[in-house]
């Protein structure tokens, strides 16, 4: 018996999708709570529960008289004070809203007793609150996920190509719609249609919209169970994605946002696809409740008899992951002159590995035995001080495993010194080009390299809370770790950005010939589409192990035309590669180095088209043209310096 009573909560989890998608009215069906175990308790008759109750009184109601079915209230005075957050499906009704709403209100107590933060999702709305302000904060963080893994595609491959097609378009037209929803279907076979649904809490920026709904996508491919199935939801707390071949929402929901007044219910069945209803829907779903419950609790009876003799015919897998690796956010340590100085041999020629426009670079031992990277500026340097200080406030905000980590400063008597982590495997520059290294870069070297990249330079533009533009990216500004792990370097170039920001233009141009957008080249106008340029210059160097030239884009683009491109690549020791993932990056770059910067890719996207081969790629438009500096030749651009000041390119240990 006890045996049996430790099944029930499997199998009432085996149930839930097939209860969700079949209760065709039941909006306010619980689906899934979060409630964070570290966070704080509150008590009986406090302040900040009647801050809490007072907000949730108020949220329901406010969300379905909104047009956007979403709302968010304060309460209260710090320390008491209440936020929270509530938000209905982009295609159900204001009377639905309010009901799931309502519903949510009035169980969050037990769900969550005593919390002072808690999430609840329902199959038709959401509510959050904390003692924190979150509004506008991009949560990843806990995706949690339900996949039928009996709902095998017939046809894989034509079906993840449809999907990828539907849910790219999907979360471009979420992104840039004011209520961040989007539903539609695509054909999959004569007989068979591909339903998909996605939004975004609509406190969420439009760039953390499409990044978040990006980045679910991308969770298609990793999670168990959900890779080539048919029926796949995948929520976290900021956005959600589904998908499945029965129609689940209003035939209306791209066109009619949530109404703001109960009289105007569209009356869709969500799942059925059966004609209008009549507006007693909210009636109907009373009566039926209690028959409704008593058939789960008969099928829950059925299910724990099965599942007692069956342990491993469990239908549905619903698991909740934790996020990726969170970076860790620590300052940067000062050093004292003194210590450098031994470190670095009091900066002796032999212990120099570099040198460029913002001073030479040193390799240092300090006393515990890490080796170090010493950059020192040069006092002939006019914007060394104020390009150091850039690097010393923005690179201390930014830890990544793809960035590369400065470990501390010194600022004494005449030096200005900043100290970042040592890199045994020089620059990416130095291991493409340097005609007397003797081994080449593997593919799936390469491979990782591009990927690295991407996720560094997703990490600035995105990621970081602050929209982070380089500026300077070429290959001696990527570092290689011992494991050939990329790192980007060097930000002195970078400028840092709110996030409301995302186009600026200067009159100082620094960067790299070769690298640099058109747009920044001859206007100074620089954005994150900037960088998206000279990371598809990149790829396409990684790729072909050909060095930039105002001649290497054109070159592949008329290759790319004619089919032979294979004729462009490096030859790749002791392996072959992977035909598809070569052409994959190829034509990659190519999107990312297109003459008109709104069309070039996002990097979430770029990441999202590396690791899912169900995303499709638009034909590339024709590449800008990169524009030489004087006086060099058609070779020179990638081996010359960067022509900024502050750049420090090769960094090469002795």
């Amino acid at each position: 018996m006890r045996s049996l009573l430790l099944l029930i909560p499997l199998c009432a989890s085996s149930l839930l999708l097939l209860t969700a998608t079949t209760n065709a009215d039941n909006l306010t069906f619980y689906m899934h709570s979060n409630c964070p175990a570290e966070n704080l308790n509150y008590t009986g008759g406090s302040a900040f529960q009647a801050n809490l109750d007072a907000i949730l009184s108020s949220l329901p109601a406010a969300a379905a008289a909104a047009s956007s079915g979403f709302a968010e209230n304060v309460s209260g005075a710090a320390p008491n004070k209440a936020y929270g957050v509530a938000q209905c499906r982009g295609d159900i009704s204001a009377s639905d809203c309010r009901a799931c709403l309502n519903d949510a209100a009035h169980e969050v107590a037990g769900k969550c007793q005593g919390q002072k933060s808690a999430e609840l999702l329902y199959e038709g709305c959401r509510l959050r609150y904390s003692n924190t302000n979150f509004s506008g904060e991009l949560d990843t963080s806990t995706p949690w996920y339900m996949c039928d893994p009996d709902s095998n595609a017939t046809q894989p491959q034509q079906f993840n190509t449809l999907l990828g097609e539907l849910m790219g378009n999907l979360s471009e037209e979420a992104y840039g719609s004011p209520r961040m929803f989007a539903a539609d279907s695509i054909k999959y076979t004569p007989f068979e249609t591909i339903y998909g649904m996605v939004q975004c809490t609509r406190d969420l920026s439009p760039d953390d919209c499409h990044y978040c709904l990006v980045n679910a996508v991308g969770k298609i491919q990793t999670f168990q169970n959900c890779s080539g199935k048919q029926t796949v939801r995948i929520f976290n707390w900021s956005c959600s994605i589904r998908f499945e071949l029965t129609p689940f929402f209003s035939a209306e929901a791209d066109d009619n946002p949530v109404p703001g007044t109960a009289a105007s219910d569209p009356g869709w069945s969500r799942y059925t696809g059966s004609s209008p209803r009549g507006p007693g829907i909210s009636a109907t779903a009373l009566v039926s409740i209690i028959p409704v419950a008593i058939t789960l609790l008969l099928l829950l009876l059925v299910a724990v008899y099965i599942c007692n003799k069956n342990r491993k015919t469990n239908k549905l897998q619903i698991e909740g992951h934790g996020a990726d690796e969170e970076m860790k956010n620590s300052d940067p340590l000062q050093y004292d002159l003194s210590t450098l100085r031994a470190a670095t041999n009091n900066f002796s020629e032999e212990n120099k590995l570099g040198r460029g426009g913002f001073g030479p670079v040193y390799k240092g031992t300090i006393q515990n035995g890490q080796e170090i990277a010493v950059k020192r500026l040069s006092t002939i340097s006019q914007q060394g001080l104020v390009e150091m200080k850039n690097e010393i406030v923005l690179v201390a905000k930014l830890q990544h495993k793809n960035l590369v980590r400065l470990l501390g400063f010194c600022i004494e008597e005449e030096e200005k010194l900043l100290v970042y982590e040592f890199l045994s495997n020089k620059s990416l520059n130095k291991v493409l080009f340097d005609p007397a290294r003797e081994q080449k870069l593997s593919w799936g070297q390469r491979y990782k390299i591009i990927k690295g990249i991407s996720r560094g330079l997703l990490y600035l533009h995105e990621d970081s809370r602050l929209t982070i533009i380089h500026r300077d990216l070429k290959p001696g500004n990527i570092l290689l770790d011992s494991d050939m792990n990329p790192k980007i370097s060097d930000f002195g170039l970078a400028k840092l950005f709110k996030i409301e920001s995302s186009v600026a233009n200067t009159r100082h141009i620094a960067g790299t010939y070769g690298y640099m957008a058109p747009e920044y080249a001859s206007r100074g106008m620089f954005s994150t589409k900037s960088d998206v340029f000279s990371y598809g210059v990149l790829v396409l160097e990684v790729v072909t192990g050909r060095p930039a030239s105002e001649d290497l884009l054109s070159l592949v683009r008329r290759h790319w035309s004619l089919g032979s491109v294979t004729q462009l690549v490096d030859g790749y020791p002791a392996e072959e590669p992977d035909k598809q993932d070569m052409l994959r990056c190829i034509h990659i770059g190519l999107l990312c180095v297109q003459e008109d910067p709104q069309l070039r890719l996002r990097m979430a996207s770029v990441l999202l088209m590396l690791e899912n081969r169900i995303v499709t790629m638009s034909a590339p438009t024709k590449p800008a043209f990169v524009i030489p500096g004087p006086g060099e030749g058609p070779r020179a651009a990638a081996k010359e310096p960067s022509i900024n000041e502050a750049s420090v390119s090769d960094l090469e240990p002795r």
